[in-house]
């Protein structure tokens, strides 16, 4: 676990969530300074922090996913799209040293694809497919933003007077088509995420509200999606269903 979450009142009556971290909490430690520089646009304020604990806005509304379970995906995603804008549109003259690149985000995937390497040939495995397309997506990346590196259905919640707000983010830095790549994997249910006309026009609602080509988007989807099914293995985890979306996506990439 990498931290302990409380909802507490603050010293002038606020409620307010309090997040005290564990020794393995490096990631959180990187989030804070995520959200230090989105400073309230699109996510929760961070108001106090220190190595050790963060204090942060609480929003108190529902998350996405109810949404999706009275089958309004289409307002869910529209949502995501939204924050995202908000979030990238942060302006930014150089990355804060603590953030994580996308390239070192990605390292699970390439080592997977690696260990694959030495019992297949490259075709006979998506993880070193999905591998070699993220090296070139990476080795050209475009729109570098401060990323939020976690956005899905659970971590945004509508707070009563700002709206929509994402929080828990993991603090990343590189093309921001990777922030949405995550929600073609959420929410849970596999009965939506597994549907191949759904992961389209989801592609297709983001391009028109990101201006970002839909190949782009399918294409860090499609790596994404191997990406979290690396960490799964690693943790000794079934991995199947972020491999179904992949394969669900991998027809509609065009591969190195």
């Amino acid at each position: 676990m990498r931290s302990d979450v409380y909802t507490v009142t603050d010293a002038d009556g606020t409620t307010v969530i309090l997040k005290l971290l564990t020794p393995v909490g490096d990631e959180e430690r990187i989030g804070a300074v995520a959200l230090r520089h989105f400073d309230g646009q699109g996510a929760v304020f961070l108001l106090r922090h220190d190595d050790h604990a963060q204090l942060m806005e609480y929003a108190d509304g529902e998350d996405l996913v109810p949404l999706v379970e009275r089958g309004d995906d289409e307002s869910a995603t529209l949502i995501l799209a939204e924050v995202a804008n908000k979030l990238h549109a942060v302006p930014i003259d150089s990355p804060p040293p603590e953030l994580m690149p996308l390239q070192r985000r990605y390292r699970s995937l390439f080592q997977k694809a690696e260990q694959h390497r030495q019992h297949l040939s490259s075709r006979d495995s998506i993880f070193i497919r999905a591998a070699e397309h993220a090296q070139s997506l990476l080795s050209n990346q475009r729109e570098v933003r401060v990323l939020h590196g976690d956005i899905h259905h659970y971590n945004i919640r509508r707070h009563p007077e700002r709206g929509w707000l994402a929080f828990d983010p993991k603090g990343l830095y590189g093309e921001r088509t990777y922030d949405v790549a995550n929600t073609f994997c959420n929410p849970a249910m596999p009965e939506v995420v597994h549907d191949e006309l759904r992961i389209l026009k989801n592609a297709a609602l983001y391009s028109e509200l990101l201006h970002i080509d839909i190949p782009r988007i399918l294409s860090f989807a499609y790596t994404y999606a191997c990406l979290s099914a690396s960490w799964l293995a690693e943790d000794d985890e079934v991995y199947g269903y972020m491999l179904r979306v992949a394969e669900l996506v991998e027809p509609h990439v065009r591969l190195p």
